[in-house]
């Protein structure tokens, strides 16, 4: 029994993976004060709750906060007695090339994602992750990791909005039912979600442009189902997309080590 989590900037994610299938997913906020105990108090009540009794045997992290990476280790050893596979560690092995500048590290979740998407569509790919930023990955047509784009992420944007400017409330985002705003909600609404429909279609086009090839977009998060019913910017959406690239990076370990 596999153990996968994704710690991103915001969420944490915890999933059981059985050899064939997810049998239980949780989320929790992330907080690098957190410690081993409190991580396996958590997830030990939540797994009693929905009858879910097995043996962790493998366990497997994928972390953008550094800081986490202490104690989810020490989680792995105390709870589990078996050591982490961390992405982006230079034990971990990935069944695709990066190629990009010298020295530059890229985040543990965007090479998750060009293996989750090169296992599951081959190659000649663009990823776009709605996080805590809004990433676009490229993916070469043999599945190398080549590099891609970051920008401000929708709620993000949305938060800035609201603490830069003492007028302007928090406000949700969704699809307006029109362009031109006529009141205060319904002009940020409408300067965020059509600001966000312009920006994944024109980086995805000058993408495509520069590498002067077709190129399928694929997209993952939680607002990705919002913009892909308005506009059909994405080829396909996957939810569980760095979770699936999880299983595929441990499963090369375990073959190849």
């Amino acid at each position: 029994m596999l153990l996968a989590i994704d710690c991103g900037n915001t969420n944490t994610v915890f999933a059981i993976w059985d050899g064939d299938a997810f049998i239980g997913t949780w989320r929790t906020s992330t907080e690098w004060q957190r410690t081993a105990d409190q991580y396996y108090v958590w997830l030990s009540t939540l797994m009693k709750f929905q009858q879910i009794d097995v043996e962790i045997t493998d366990v497997i992290v994928s972390s953008t906060v550094p800081r986490v990476v202490f104690n989810l280790r020490v989680f792995a050893d105390r709870y589990f007695n078996t050591r982490p596979i961390v992405v982006g560690k230079p034990d971990c092995l990935l069944p695709v090339d990066v190629r990009v500048d010298e020295g530059t590290q890229v985040g543990p979740d965007r090479l998750v994602n060009t293996v989750a998407g090169y296992d599951l569509f081959g190659g000649d790919l663009i990823m776009v992750d709605f996080g805590t930023a809004t990433t676009f990955d490229v993916v070469d047509s043999d599945g190398a990791y080549i590099g891609g784009v970051i920008s401000p992420g929708v709620n993000l944007s949305l938060e800035a909005l609201h603490n830069a400017a003492a007028a302007l409330p928090h406000v949700d985002i969704t699809k307006p039912q029109a362009v031109i705003g006529t009141n205060t909600v319904a002009c940020m609404q409408s300067g965020v979600f059509w600001g966000y429909v312009g920006l994944v279609r024109e980086i995805c086009a000058r993408i495509k442009a520069e590498r002067a090839r077709d190129m399928r977009v694929i997209s993952t998060g939680g607002l990705a189902p919002l913009f892909q019913q308005s506009e059909a910017l994405f080829d396909h959406f996957i939810d569980d997309l760095t979770m699936h690239g999880l299983t595929v990076i441990h499963r090369y370990n375990k073959e190849n080590n």
